[in-house]
């Protein structure tokens, strides 16, 4: 009987926890930060950075054998 007691006495809170715990992070996951008129074309400046030096790579790496061990 005593470790039902224990079970019930530890087991339930640390459930009750988990729920809030995981429904809190969830709530706050659907609600990004707004970005402003700024923020947006800093990051859209940032993809198009990554995109032009992904081009860049792949041309030098088109000009360059592979270098392989043997």
């Amino acid at each position: 009987m005593l470790p039902v007691i224990i079970i019930v006495v530890v087991m339930i809170p640390l459930l009750v926890l988990a729920v809030r715990t995981a429904t809190r992070t969830k709530a706050v996951g659907e609600h990004p930060v707004p970005e402003d008129a700024r923020e947006i074309e800093r990051t859209e400046q940032e993809f198009a950075d990554a995109d032009a030096f992904q081009e860049q790579w792949r041309e030098e790496e088109q000009q360059h054998p592979k270098n392989t061990i043997l």
